[in-house]
């Protein structure tokens, strides 16, 4: 599932832009901003606005669905943007960003390993610097391949281990696309092997506001592409639009995941918490299920800090639904009844 204060990274090698779930204020969450830094700083923007009150929210958002029950902390600390790759034998692998107010950072993104999807252990190291987003894909050859967001585009890099990363040449997603959207940037990318294609959801933003009262200045959906290899992809266009009444202009943090029947849902965040739609006969249903939220009043259509950039693995019999919260790290919840 992501303004007036200003942050400086201390950034040398290159400029990326980044958005998460950041703390905005004390009454309203915002995403942050997309912004493309100088080349020897990093920064990002985040609007506040504590203007906005809490509104009836719409009948067809309330959550309606098996319950997710929180579970706690998987990773603690600054983390956002989780990653969840089965490694077999009962272990899997989490990966992980830096937030990016940290001061000092380099986009770093850290991994940890798990038996039991609750104890996570962390690795030692840097698995890579400057790669947003983190998007890992198990491949036939039984290497991985790490799709992340660098520069406003999405790029990718290839591993034998998981562990040490070489980044691939070239540009998977640019900005054109094939909906007619003037976009700032392409990130958050999420990548299945469906049937014998690869289908890659990611998340375009758009420099206009939606018009009405909302926090952010721009707007956020999410547009689709396949490929053959993984490496050359053709657009397909927009998979889910946020221009609507529900969503407002936001949509971020897409994740593809193989349901138990089956089916491939698409998970995401927006302003009020986790949601979900239906990948079906190479369409994206528009039609979407309202998942989990944190706040405790259901009628706040901008509740401070609500559950960001939603990662779901299957661990043993039980499902774990992993999300960002600021500054206290990958949190997850446990799908009950």
């Amino acid at each position: 599932m992501k303004n007036q204060l200003t942050l400086s990274v201390a950034v040398l090698l290159a400029a990326i832009v980044i958005t998460g779930c950041i703390e905005n204020s004390e009454t309203v969450k915002k995403p942050s901003q997309d912004v493309t830094p100088a080349p020897a700083t990093n920064t990002m923007q985040k609007t506040r606005n504590t203007s906005i009150p809490p509104q009836s929210e719409p009948e067809q958002v309330k959550p309606d669905l098996p319950v997710w029950k929180y579970g706690g902390v998987g990773v603690a600390g600054t983390y956002a943007d989780a990653e969840i790759v089965d490694l077999g034998n009962g272990r899997y692998r989490m990966y992980y960003a830096v937030e990016p107010e940290v001061p000092g950072n380099k986009l770093e993104v850290f991994s940890a390993v798990s038996g039991d999807g609750m104890d996570w252990k962390k690795e030692d190291g840097v698995r890579r610097e400057f790669s947003v987003f983190p998007d890992v894909v198990k491949l036939p050859d039984g290497r991985y391949r790490m799709y992340f967001q660098n520069q406003g585009v999405i790029k990718s890099a290839i591993s034998s281990d998981g562990l040490s990363w070489t980044e691939e040449a070239g540009v998977r997603i640019d900005g054109t696309n094939t909906a007619g959207l003037k976009l700032e940037n392409v990130a958050a990318p999420t990548t299945m092997k469906i049937g014998d294609e690869y289908v890659m959801v990611y998340r375009g933003t758009v420099n206009q506001k939606y018009p009405a009262e909302v926090p952010n200045s721009n707007m956020q959906l999410f547009l689709w592409a396949i490929s053959k290899d993984g490496m050359v992809f053709e657009k397909k266009g927009i998979a889910l639009d946020s221009r609507n009444s529900i969503f407002q202009g936001l949509l971020d943090g897409p994740e593809l995941v193989r349901w138990d029947d089956g089916s491939i849902r698409l998970y995401f965040w927006s302003y009020r918490g986790i949601f979900h739609t239906v990948f079906k006969n190479g369409s994206f249903s528009q039609e979407t299920g309202f998942d989990y939220t944190t706040a405790s009043n259901l009628g706040m259509l901008f509740p401070p800090d609500p559950p960001c950039d939603p990662t779901l693995a299957k661990i043993g019999n039980k499902w774990f639904l992993y999300y960002g919260i600021h500054t206290k790290g990958i949190n997850y919840a446990t799908l009950e009844g």
